[in-house]
């Protein structure tokens, strides 16, 4: 992922063994406050794609089905701002789209023991 797509990029997620977390801050010093403001009312729904304010909020589930040690199904969420945003017109889209950017450093993640340094 280069530093420009990572610029218009937060993402949330859980590993195997840590819990949800910030990976990619987009440059933001405080991302909850971005990534609320994004997902508004789309709290409990397994997947999700909405647009507001030139941004869009995406989730989905982990592609590969992976779980954490508690048995739940890994949710990946993202906050995408720009040309990245304006690419993505669906869930499906997000996923074809998105998890090729992240997929190879969240498989590093998943094998390890503790929670990347967010």
């Amino acid at each position: 992922m280069t530093v420009a797509r990572s610029e218009s990029v937060i993402w949330a997620t859980r590993g195997r063994t840590w819990g949800f977390r910030f990976i990619l801050d987009a440059g933001h010093s405080d991302p909850l406050q971005e990534y609320e403001r994004a997902f508004g009312d789309e709290w409990d729904a397994p997947t999700a794609w909405h647009r507001h304010d030139g941004r869009v909020a995406l989730r989905f589930p982990d592609p590969l089905g992976r779980h954490d040690s508690a048995g739940r199904v890994i949710p990946h969420e993202f906050v995408l701002f720009g040309d990245l945003a304006d690419a993505v017109d669906s869930v499906e889209d997000g996923v074809n789209t998105v998890w090729p950017l992240v997929s190879e450093m969240y498989a590093h993640m998943w094998e390890a023991p503790n929670p990347p340094n967010g």
